[in-house]
């Protein structure tokens, strides 16, 4: 499968989504892997979490545009970062799609999600009662995977942990439109950083997307 969607943000930052039909093994000849990431393939299960890790390195390789070893490896707060290449990047996962975004110049991040009547059940857990308010009852599911999508795009791009959604992570009121934006604020100790926050759905998946 191809890249399913593409999006330049500016001259340096872009994200693109790739629809995973293809088995694990197909994906795993398109790859280069030194021993200790064979190792960890070798671990995962054969399920969505095998496919899902395979198709988000795929992807970053069609975006880069190489055949050449691409050393990718996570921080102590679990955020991806390329050892060899000038580029930040973020990688996200829903079911049948891996998201990807990369930029040269600004930290970025992105999460993608399918959209599913259950986000109500959970709202009050990563919404804020001001937050909450503002939600449009004709587009109330979808606007609340904004919001998710939003908050989980932001955590992303800041890259570090012990974030929380509803204590650290404002949103300003916003319509749902596809695509859209929204700001979003991220306050804790003493830091304080202003976030103008992209969404589009695709299909029936919600994608946030962010650059610090």
């Amino acid at each position: 499968m191809a890249i399913a969607y593409r999006q330049r943000i500016d001259d340096d930052t872009e994200f693109a989504l790739w629809k995973i039909e293809e088995e694990a093994n197909d994906l795993y000849q398109q790859l280069q892997l030194d021993e200790d990431e064979k190792a960890y393939v070798e671990k995962l299960s054969n399920g969505k979490r095998h496919l899902h890790w395979l198709g988000t390195r795929v992807l970053l390789r069609k975006m880069l545009r190489t055949d050449e070893y691409i050393d990718c490896k996570v921080d102590a707060h679990g955020k991806p970062y390329l050892v060899n290449l000038p580029y930040h990047i973020s990688l996200s996962h829903s079911f049948d799609y891996a998201a990807v975004m990369i930029s040269r110049t600004h930290k970025v991040g992105i999460d993608i999600e399918q959209i599913k009547e259950k986000v109500e059940r959970i709202a009050g857990k990563f919404m804020r009662p001001e937050e909450l308010a503002f939600i449009d009852d004709q587009h109330k599911i979808e606007q609340l995977y904004v919001c998710w999508c939003a908050k989980e795009a932001v955590y992303k791009c800041n890259g570090e942990k012990e974030v929380s959604f509803a204590d650290n992570i404002f949103l300003e009121p916003f319509d749902f439109e596809s695509p859209g934006e929204l700001n979003a604020h991220l306050h804790k100790k003493n830091i304080s950083l202003d976030y103008k926050v992209g969404y589009l759905q695709y299909e029936d998946y919600m994608i946030g997307y962010v650059e610090g």
